[in-house]
C-alpha cells in the first residue's frame, strides 16, 4: 500500500495537474450549461492542454470523465445534455486523472447563482468536514480517527454522513486497499504508515444517511430528497504529517 518518494512525486505531478482543471473551471460561467458540457471542456482541457488522460473515462464502463452530482444526487451522477446547471443549484464535480502511469482524484461543490443560505451551509460544512478528517492524518494515526473527526464535525452542525460510500487507496489503480471510512472511533482501524496514499471524501446530507441507486445503475441520490454535498482530496503521509497531493490554488490550507 505504500508508495516510495519516487511515485509519491508522480502522484503530487498528476494531483498538481487535477487541481488546474478546477482552476480552469473556476473561470467559467456555469449558468445554464449542462452537465454534459461541463464534461466536455473537463475532458478537452485535460486531453489537449494537460497532454494527460481522464481517469475515469473507460473505468467500470463508465463513459465519460467526471461525476456531476447536483443536489440531491450524493455521487456518481452521471453528464447529461438536458440536465442544465440553474440558479440555487449546488453541483460536485468529481474528476480523476492519470500521468505517467499515477492516478489523482479530487471533487469540488461549485454554487451557481444565487444559492440559498441553507445550501452555503450544508457546503462550507462539508469542506471543514473534508479538512477535520485531513488534519487526522499522521504516522501512527488509525483509520478510525480520520472518520472520527468527519463525524464529530458533521453531527456537531445537524447532518449526517453518508455510509455507504468511502475514501480508498489510490496510485496506478483509481481504487486501491484501503477503505477510508468518513465515520469511525478514535484509535481503532488500519495504522498509517509514511508512503500510504489514499483519497478523503465526504459526502454530507442535510437529512438522513440513506441513499438509493436510480436505474441508470450509477446515480446515488438521498432516499428523502434532501440535498447532499462532497468534497474529495488525495493525501499521502509523509514523515510528520500529511501531504494533499491535490490542493488547489485558491486553497490556503
Amino acid at each position: 500500500m505504500s508508495k516510495t518518494p519516487e511515485e509519491i512525486a508522480l502522484m503530487a505531478e498528476a494531483g498538481r495537474l487535477l487541481a488546474s482543471v478546477f482552476g480552469y473551471l473556476d473561470r467559467i460561467d456555469l449558468l445554464g450549461l449542462s452537465t454534459l458540457q461541463v464534461n466536455d471542456l473537463v475532458d478537452n482541457y485535460i486531453v489537449d492542454e494537460l497532454k494527460a488522460r481522464p481517469a475515469s473515462k473507460g473505468q467500470y464502463g463508465f463513459a465519460y470523465s467526471m461525476n456531476t452530482s447536483r443536489n440531491e444526487v450524493v455521487c456518481h451522477g452521471v453528464p447529461s445534455a438536458s440536465e442544465i446547471l440553474r440558479s440555487g443549484d449546488l453541483v460536485n464535480f468529481d474528476i480523476t486523472l492519470e500521468k505517467n502511469g499515477y492516478i489523482a482524484d479530487s471533487s469540488k461543490v461549485y454554487l451557481i447563482g444565487d444559492v440559498s443560505p441553507q445550501v452555503q451551509r450544508l457546503v462550507h460544512a462539508t469542506y471543514e468536514a473534508l479538512w477535520k478528517g485531513i488534519a487526522a492524518v499522521r504516522p501512527g494515526a488509525r483509520l478510525g480517527d480520520i472518520g472520527h473527526a468527519i463525524e464529530s464535525h458533521a453531527r456537531a452542525h445537524g447532518y449526517s454522513v453518508v455510509r455507504d460510500y468511502c475514501g480508498h487507496g489510490i496510485g496506478r489503480e483509481m481504487h486501491e486497499a484501503p477503505e477510508v471510512l468518513h465515520w469511525g472511533k478514535p484509535g481503532t482501524g488500519l495504522t498509517l504508515r509514511e508512503g500510504m496514499t489514499f483519497t478523503i471524501e465526504p459526502m454530507l446530507n442535510q437529512g438522513t444517511a440513506d441513499v438509493r441507486t436510480l436505474r441508470d445503475g450509477w446515480t446515488v441520490v438521498t432516499c428523502d430528497g434532501l440535498l447532499s454535498a462532497q468534497f474529495e482530496h488525495t493525501v499521502a503521509v509523509t514523515r510528520d504529517g500529511v501531504q494533499v497531493l491535490t490542493l488547489r490554488p485558491d486553497e490556503l490550507h
